[in-house]
């Protein structure tokens, strides 16, 4: 394998004497530079443990991570740490947004930490803001925005630091079905004109359509893949709920 990223072989157990379960059972697959991949499964097919173990915030019981040249399953906790604030950027269901600050404080903040010029910062940021449609909001707080203004912080949050990965973890489950689709297009959009890596969990069928790829596991494996290839949303769409009726994945409404 030569991806860009690689997953070799990676297991992960729980528990310990007569009460383990694998939750992720010898899983590997390669992500390309670009590419916009997601992992679907029914409750309990280890897809969140899959994306912790990726993020480095949950370590593999057996097998390897490489992010290029780097084996992060070799590094230690501060090596970890360090890694994560370089090259991983995330959006999360409830988006973690710090409701003292404004919409562009939360966005500039990852930047701060990491020490950048304040001109750099203001011209990255104003940039962020505008390509995801949220440049007149700036100095508003999370609480003064609709649900899907503030995913979209999140997303500028995570990509101001041009993140190696970008790892969304169900990040349209707290949305209506407008801001959902507005989310997913500005995925798409910064994936095509960002060149941004994307690996999204997802249990839903309609957002899962937005990927160039999607792995489905079942029990800790990958048990299917399908690849998009240039088909239209509504092709692949329809492709996805024919996978999971399959295998007893929860359904999404088709919007």
């Amino acid at each position: 394998m030569n991806g860009y990223i690689r997953i070799c072989d990676v297991e992960k157990y729980y528990g310990n004497g007569a009460n383990i379960t694998k939750a992720v059972d010898r899983v590997s697959f390669d992500v390309d530079r670009g590419e916009f991949v997601g992992v679907m499964g029914a409750s309990g097919s280890g897809k969140t443990t899959l994306l912790n173990m990726l993020s480095t915030i949950d370590r593999v019981t057996a097998g390897h991570i490489f992010y290029g040249d780097t084996d992060i399953t070799e590094l230690s906790e501060d090596g970890l740490s360090e890694f994560r604030k370089r090259n991983l950027g995330f959006v999360f269901q409830d988006y973690n947004l710090l409701d003292t600050l404004t919409i562009e404080e939360n966005i500039v903040l990852a930047m701060t930490l990491h020490r950048k010029d304040k001109a750099e910062i203001r011209e990255r940021c104003g940039a962020m803001m505008k390509m995801l449609g949220i440049a007149d909001i700036g100095g508003k707080f999370p609480y003064q925005v609709s649900g899907g203004q503030k995913q979209r912080c999140a997303c500028a949050r995570a990509l101001i630091n041009q993140p190696k990965l970008l790892l969304a973890d169900e990040p349209t489950g707290a949305l209506d079905s407008k801001a959902a689709q507005t989310l997913l297009e500005t995925f798409t959009r910064m994936n095509a004109e960002l060149g941004a890596t994307i690996f999204m969990v997802t249990h839903d069928a309609f957002s899962a359509s937005y990927c160039s790829r999607i792995l489905f596991l079942k029990d800790g494996k990958i048990f299917h893949e399908l690849i998009r290839a240039g088909r239209e949303r509504r092709v692949f769409l329809n492709e996805i709920l024919d996978v999971l009726s399959l295998t007893g994945g929860e359904l999404s409404d088709v919007r």
